[in-house]
């Protein structure tokens, strides 16, 4: 008897140890307070980065006006050449016979026409006789102009200051009306191709100014920053229905020739976007490439929330669904805690986070 009842207060000495134990856990557990915020509501501004192809202001085709041999060639691939300088000579001595031919018949009918004038200014013949014999003499000068010009397109000239690419024929080749000879492109600025999505786009147009052209940057290949701002200074008329983009062209000012056409970069282009919500990037975990946030309910109890990222800043997610502006989410501690969980916390005005914000990994 005496034993049993020994017993029986040893098991209630054990009970009473272990809940007060596990009441002294649940204390401690309850004291830790968790860091809170909610997201930042603002107009603000962020830099996208849109693929681009840069494209020099010329860049042309040199092909032959006219039919025969490359008699010399005055320049070199990648030369820089002034405008009307001499670039590829066709051999002119057909186009020089066929001058000489043209020029002899319109002396001689100038001869005719000089008689007939006589003639009609003593009414020996008719005033229809001299007309024609006019008419005779222009044609005349006519095909003499026609000549000219087909002799001085055997002198292929640079219609503008810019700079050669390959050879596409060389010295000693027979080459025909329209064959190609080389390109020739002028790089002092260039134009910058990039396509907007919609969205962008429509956000870009209700903040531009008329009076102040939209400044953009240029990344090139290498990821460095071309030295000289550009100027978006033309959109295109319609949207491309298929990828739901519209195309925007820089103008980049290129002195030092560094840009060259073909070359591919990035355009960085400042963005505007109203009543943004933004968070701290270390507010948020993944699973399964997806963003979620830890939200406390009015129970102070945390329950898990996918979130789209619109765009990202230093630090920093703009959430474009999934939160409100009145959310309280978890700020530190997020891998402390399951969903469903009760917290305590302490909660900081999100301009204060961010004024002190910088990401860490748990």
């Amino acid at each position: 008897m005496n034993r049993t009842f020994t017993l029986m207060l040893m098991g209630l000495g054990l009970l009473y140890g272990s809940t007060s134990c596990s009441e002294k856990k649940h204390e401690k557990e309850e004291k830790v307070k968790f860091l809170v915020t909610s997201p930042l509501q603002k107009d603000t501004t962020i830099t996208k980065d849109y693929v681009a192809q840069i494209h020099a202001y010329q860049h042309i085709e040199l092909r032959a006006l006219e039919k025969g041999y490359l008699q010399k060639i005055f320049v070199d691939e990648g030369q820089q050449v002034r405008e009307g300088q001499m670039m590829f000579q066709i051999m002119p001595l057909l186009y020089q016979a066929e001058l000489k031919k043209a020029q002899a018949e319109a002396k001689f009918v100038n001869i005719e026409y000089q008689n007939t004038k006589k003639l009609a200014d003593g009414n020996i013949v008719s005033p229809n006789e001299l007309a024609l014999s006019q008419a005779k003499l222009e044609k005349a000068k006519a095909e003499v102009s026609l000549a000219q010009t087909h002799l001085q397109f055997t002198a292929i000239k640079a219609p503008f200051n810019g700079i050669m690419d390959h050879f596409q024929a060389r010295l000693g080749s027979l080459v025909d009306e329209g064959d190609l000879l080389t390109t020739l492109s002028d790089n002092s600025k260039m134009w910058v191709y990039y396509n907007v999505p919609e969205a962008e786009y429509l956000s870009y147009k209700s903040h531009a100014q008329s009076d102040s052209p939209l400044q953009v940057k240029l990344r090139m290949a290498n990821n460095e920053v071309f030295d000289y701002p550009g100027v978006v200074q033309t959109i295109e008329a319609d949207f491309n229905n298929e990828t739901g983009n519209i195309a925007f062209r820089a103008t980049f000012p290129n002195p030092k020739g560094l840009l060259r056409n073909g070359e591919t970069g990035s355009v960085l282009m400042t963005v505007p976007l109203k009543n943004a919500v933004i968070i701290p990037q270390k507010a948020t975990f993944e699973v399964l490439e997806k963003k979620f946030v830890y939200v406390v309910d009015g129970k102070n109890k945390v329950h898990q929330k996918e979130v789209t990222v619109a765009a990202e800043m230093p630090d920093l997610y703009i959430i474009s669904s999934g939160l409100r502006a009145d959310d309280k989410i978890m700020l530190e501690g997020i891998r402390k805690v399951k969903d469903g969980d009760k917290i305590s916390f302490h909660y900081q005005e999100p301009k204060s986070v961010i004024a002190h914000l910088k990401t860490y990994s748990e």
